[in-house]
């Protein structure tokens, strides 16, 4: 089918898959950021994601006016879905989507989510929020599916083509349609997955046991400090047996796997069920950047150095390396740490945005 695509929300989701779909297909990538449209428009991408060559060479059309989406047949949704303060999560940015897409599609669309949700929420939530903005039906006048993202930022090796994709429809001939589109521009492959609901728990979960099994390697840090000896040491004798996974302690931030296991729990605590595992990894690596700031606490003490006059220096400040996101950062909590200690924390990172 010769789709048009419209790709709502290019950051750093959204711009990979629009870049690989406009090899292919009439694309159109909307953002109500302006600036950053403003930006890919003159062949520059802030986020340092992708070469500038490769967007100077695109036939991929930028825009920040709903207007020009509507003739698109495929739409696909890669928007931030965070979490509020106490946990919850954000469907604002994901809702707001809904009512831009709803103005302005015509009978016969798709629309497509990549954004990490809880199971159920494309078909609860979106639909009907799709309905009420166009006055069309779910499931007769337009149709949706759900392929979540698997993009890792700052990795030059694992890009959108080489990952294999999870692709699921509301039925049989919008799963087809679905997985038509995305393979034409993946490589390695695509997954049908049964339902909806299935594909979005398979996103929501990746993530989640991520995050747990940092956890315990993070865990296992604070243990091994108090038995005075080194982590790393005994990873790496437990690591000479063959079916060991290889997880490091280490600061969970950024705006998916610090973020995704809370719409997990939150949809559990929903339907009955309060989690215990889940959210116990997440108490772990929410405070693992505030030990950091105590143990070199600890070590400006040993030392007898004068902590209230200390200044440390702070090598990078983005949630990961590579990448210039500070979206969700534990490094922030260090910082805020250490200036209750009344230390001058020095930070340097080249890529921070």
């Amino acid at each position: 089918m010769n789709e048009k695509i419209s790709v709502i929300g290019v950051g750093y989701v959204g711009l990979p898959v629009a870049l690989a779909f406009a090899k292919k297909y009439e694309t159109i990538a909307f953002d109500v950021n302006k600036n950053r449209i403003e930006s890919l428009k003159q062949g520059h991408d802030l986020n340092s994601e992708e070469v500038d060559s490769e967007l100077a060479s695109t036939s991929l059309k930028f825009t920040d006016n709903p207007e020009d989406l509507k003739d698109s047949t495929f739409f696909v949704v890669a928007v931030p879905t965070p979490i509020t303060s106490d946990h919850k999560p954000d469907l604002g940015p994901l809702l707001s989507t809904c009512e831009t897409i709803g103005k302005i599609m015509q009978p016969g669309c798709v629309v497509v989510f990549e954004s990490t949700v809880y199971p159920g929420l494309t078909e609860d939530l979106c639909g009907p929020a799709l309905e009420k903005a166009s006055g069309l039906k779910q499931g007769k006048d337009f149709k949706l599916g759900y392929s979540p993202e698997r993009i890792n930022p700052g990795d030059r090796e694992n890009t959108i083509e080489k990952i294999i994709k999870i692709v699921s429809g509301e039925d049989q001939e919008t799963l087809d349609r679905v997985a038509e589109a995305y393979g034409k521009i993946i490589d390695a492959g695509i997954h049908r997955a049964e339902t909806i609901k299935v594909a979005e728990a398979a996103k929501v979960i990746e993530n989640s046991q991520r995050d747990l099994n940092i956890a315990f390697m993070n865990e296992l840090a604070i243990i091994c400090e108090r038995l005075d000896i080194r982590t790393i040491d005994v990873l790496n004798a437990a690591g000479s047996k063959w079916n060991f996974m290889p997880f490091r302690p280490g600061l969970v931030g950024g705006h998916c796997i610090g973020v995704d296991p809370y719409y997990l729990t939150a949809k559990a605590e929903e339907i009955g069920y309060y989690p215990q595992v889940i959210l116990a990894g997440r108490r772990i690596n929410d405070g693992m950047g505030a030990y950091v700031a105590q143990r070199v606490i600890k070590l400006l003490v040993r030392e007898d150095m004068p902590v209230r006059r200390s200044r440390v220096g702070i090598m990078g400040l983005t949630f990961k390396e590579n990448v210039s996101d500070i979206r969700n950062s534990k490094v922030m909590d260090i910082i805020d740490e250490l200036k209750q200690f009344g230390i001058t924390p020095m930070i340097h990172d080249p890529l921070a945005d």
